[in-house]
């Protein structure tokens, strides 16, 4: 049944993504027209200074899940109840810090975006930052029975209530834009629909998987000790902020709201690549998990962790090289002239970050073995270095400059150091990690030559011209990864599930014929 979740868990995260990209590419260029440039970069100025609040989580997330499934695999039923009241009063006292830390944020809005913004612009802020700072704050609590759907890998029901969300919400948003409401009436309608989420989530725990809370037993030993693990996952969240946020938050105060705009959409376009990915590693994280307790066998983890790494290359190569080749049309076309500057910025951010992306399993294997912390000390460090990197570079290119100091940091981290230590320290075999990698170098080769082709040699600023070359792409890529790079388990992924739906089509048909 397990195997079944994962499966589905992933099958059903790569159909939501569809979905939702699906959705995106309709809506959001209708969402520019109707925000305005302006108020879409103020949308994301507000919202990357609001995420920063999302550090009070200190990574306890992440320990939820190691010390779940440690008592699981004991089968500790009392412990388990222990620790989940003791992350409920944890996280439910986070989420009033956060709402008490949120009023000094709206108190002090002038000071933190400075003279950029007008004064109008300054007041929608002001009502912004409100909304999503009780966004943020009840989130909190609601992390505890989401992290415990994870954790006993119910990962149907979570992706099925995600589907919905992201297929319903753009049907509630779009009359919202249109009567006016503009980027408030945005926040209102996502801050809406998480409260549903977040009750649903409830709802299941305590009625579905029946879990248990122990409140008046906390244990201040194993606090102290979930600390000590979380603090470095909390290091590594600040990393994030300052590599995905900052960027920003810096281009506001030196630039305004419309470059903040412009580099929102490449955001955007790399945080639908950053998930493409995740989704495949994240149902694995209770296997890692249960892996590093029963066994720590560093050979069977670098297996799962370059098949994982394969899989989501074979992936990650197709919609990278697309955007290379097709991106800049296609922004135009999509976003309009305005944003055509998204494109460059967009490929700064997307081409570093892959490499980290097909390793993301290497990070939970960390955490699992407790081997985190040189990781988030050597990420804190470029981080700084990339903020720094960052101002100056903003000041004189924008958001090109912007992005540019992030990719420095993201090579230099991940890309160089990150790999030397997951190969001396935490004992996963590089080099056979990397030679499945490099493998699928042949199998690239026609592809990219298509690609070449089309770009010096096709207009593409036509929409069906574009449409027409991405599939002829898409296929071409398809078959030299089929018939060049892939081995016969990647095969199978595709194959058998397609297989099993044939016979099942096939049965059903002649039944109805009987």
């Amino acid at each position: 049944m397990k195997i079944n979740q994962l499966k589905a868990g992933a099958i059903l995260s790569y159909a939501s993504m569809g979905l939702g990209y699906i959705i995106s590419i309709v809506y959001t260029p209708i969402m520019l027209r109707l925000l305005g440039q302006s108020e879409y970069g103020l949308y994301n100025l507000v919202s990357s200074v609001v995420s920063y609040l999302g550090l009070l989580s200190f990574g306890f997330g992440s320990a939820y899940m190691r010390y779940y499934s440690r008592y699981k695999v004991n089968k500790d039923e009392e412990n388990i109840a222990k620790l989940n009241g003791m992350f409920l009063i944890v996280f439910s006292t986070i989420g009033f810090i956060a709402i008490l830390a949120g009023i000094v944020l709206v108190l002090n809005i002038d000071l933190i975006f400075g003279k950029k913004l007008t004064t109008s612009e300054l007041n929608t802020a002001k009502i912004l930052m409100a909304i999503m700072v009780f966004n943020i704050a009840l989130s909190f609590p609601a992390s505890v029975f989401s992290s415990h759907i994870t954790a006993n890998e119910k990962y149907v029901f979570q992706k099925l209530l995600q589907m919905i969300k992201t297929l319903i919400n753009p049907m509630v948003m779009l009359p919202v834009l249109l009567m006016g409401y503009k980027s408030i009436g945005m926040v209102v309608v996502t801050t809406s629909f998480n409260i549903i989420i977040e009750i649903s989530n409830t709802v299941f725990c305590l009625r579905k998987l029946k879990m248990n809370f122990i409140f008046n037993k906390f244990n201040f030993y194993l606090m102290k000790e979930i600390i000590i693990f979380s603090s470095y996952i909390f290091l590594n969240m600040i990393i994030d902020q300052i590599n995905w946020s900052v960027d920003k938050f810096v281009l506001g105060r030196f630039r305004g709201t419309v470059a903040v705009a412009v580099y929102g959409l490449a955001s955007q376009l790399n945080t639908y690549y950053l998930s493409l990915s995740t989704a495949i590693s994240n149902v694995f994280i209770p296997r890692v998990n249960r892996m590093v307790v029963a066994s720590n066998d560093n050979r069977e983890l670098t297996n799962l962790f370059t098949r994982v790494g394969r899989v989501q290359f074979i992936l990650l190569s197709l919609i990278c090289s697309v955007l290379i080749f097709f991106g800049q049309p296609f922004i135009n076309m999509w976003a309009g002239s305005d944003y055509s500057e998204a494109y460059s910025i967009a490929l700064l951010l997307i081409i570093p970050v892959t490499i980290p992306l097909i390793q993301n399993l290497g990070i939970e294997i960390q955490k699992a073995k407790n081997m985190h912390k040189f990781r988030s000390w050597i990420y804190l460090f470029i981080a700084i270095g990339n903020m720094f990197l960052s101002i100056p570079l903003t000041k004189s290119y924008g958001g090109v400059g912007a992005a540019l100091g992030t990719a420095i940091s993201l090579i230099i981290g991940n890309g160089i150091i990150m790999n030397v230590y997951y190969h001396k320290k935490v004992e996963l075999d590089m080099r056979y990690f990397w030679s499945k990698i490099l493998s699928f170098i042949p199998a690239l080769l026609l592809p990219v030559i298509v690609g070449i082709i089309m770009v010096l040699f096709v207009d593409m600023n036509h929409i069906l011209v574009l449409l027409m070359c991405g599939i002829i792409y898409v296929v071409v890529f398809s078959i030299s990864m089929w018939f060049i790079g892939m081995n016969q388990y990647e095969k199978d992924l595709v194959g058998k599930p397609i297989s099993k739906l044939i016979k099942k089509v096939k049965l059903n048909t002649g039944k109805c014929y009987e």
